[in-house]
């Protein structure tokens, strides 16, 4: 058995196995050495955002049983892709295609605020109350179904071999609950992750409520397109202890925070804030 068979094999095994040992270590970390205090019961939150997870992995199941990894074995299997057209060493077609579905995943991000009717999507992730690792993987149903769709087209035109596939998922979703952590870090030791992953304190600023810092800092995983392409900002105007999370139309704890207020939130009000075309 290949390394591909047995990721292919084993994939949801790994997959969960990552999760819960980083939501594990995250939720430690936060309790021994918490960024800020919380505004909201942890309880609730976490009971709440944790069940949009499993709501979005049932979808995901539902809809898309082979997944991001099916997406690769039908593209491998039909010589789809950038990456089957050129003899690319297996060890270099696994890091390219990692780096390049990130910045994929950027200029996705950077979509999603763009476009207004994606941003009432999206805002749902901007609607929590506050930030911790929970933040990291609560995001609408519609987001997830639109963001597996994006996958299948990049996974289509890269190539993307399938243990460079869950290598990449389970880096997305462990840097995603990393960068969205309530933890402190020493400030010398943050100025040197941030030029290789994106910290909690970079990511943090997206998380302002204040137009402006939301619309920056948009990378999960490599801090590097921020900072070639102009979107990134160092720190928050009013600091990290004083910049307030979330965003200024939705600060209603009942729809902010509970699971069925979380899922109206995109058919909630006229669209207005903080989409890039309305950056002020």
């Amino acid at each position: 058995m290949n390394l591909s068979e047995y990721v292919l094999q084993h994939e949801m095994a790994i997959r969960l196995g990552f999760f819960l040992g980083i939501l594990l270590i995250m939720a430690l970390w936060e309790r021994l050495a918490p960024r800020r205090r919380p505004d909201v019961p942890k309880l609730i939150r976490w009971i709440n955002n944790l069940g949009v997870v499993f709501l979005n992995s049932f979808l995901l199941r539902l809809i898309f049983p082979g997944a991001a990894v099916g997406m690769a074995v039908f593209a491998g299997e039909h010589g789809w892709g950038l990456l089957h057209y050129f003899p690319v060493p297996y060890g270099l077609a696994v890091i390219v295609s990692v780096v390049a579905m990130d910045f994929v995943i950027y200029l996705q991000h950077v979509i999603f605020h763009a476009i207004p009717v994606l941003w009432r999507v999206h805002r749902m992730h901007h609607a929590d109350l506050d930030f911790d690792v929970t933040t990291g993987i609560r995001f609408h149903p519609f987001e997830i179904i639109l963001s597996m769709l994006i996958k299948f087209g990049a996974i289509a035109v890269i190539g993307v071999p399938v243990f460079a596939v869950v290598l990449f998922e389970v880096l997305l979703n462990a840097t995603s609950m990393f960068n969205h952590g309530n933890v402190r870090i020493m400030n010398r030791l943050d100025r040197v992750l941030r030029w290789i992953v994106v910290t909690p304190e970079m990511h943090r600023v997206h998380h302002s409520s204040r137009y402006d810092e939301t619309n920056s800092n948009f990378g999960f995983n490599l801090p590097l397109w921020d900072r070639f392409l102009g979107t990134y900002r160092d720190q928050p105007r009013m600091g990290h202890e004083g910049m307030t999370i979330g965003l200024e139309n939705f600060r209603n704890t009942k729809l902010c925070v509970i699971l069925t207020g979380m899922l109206a939130i995109p058919f909630i009000g006229k669209l207005s804030g903080n989409t890039i075309n309305r950056r002020k």
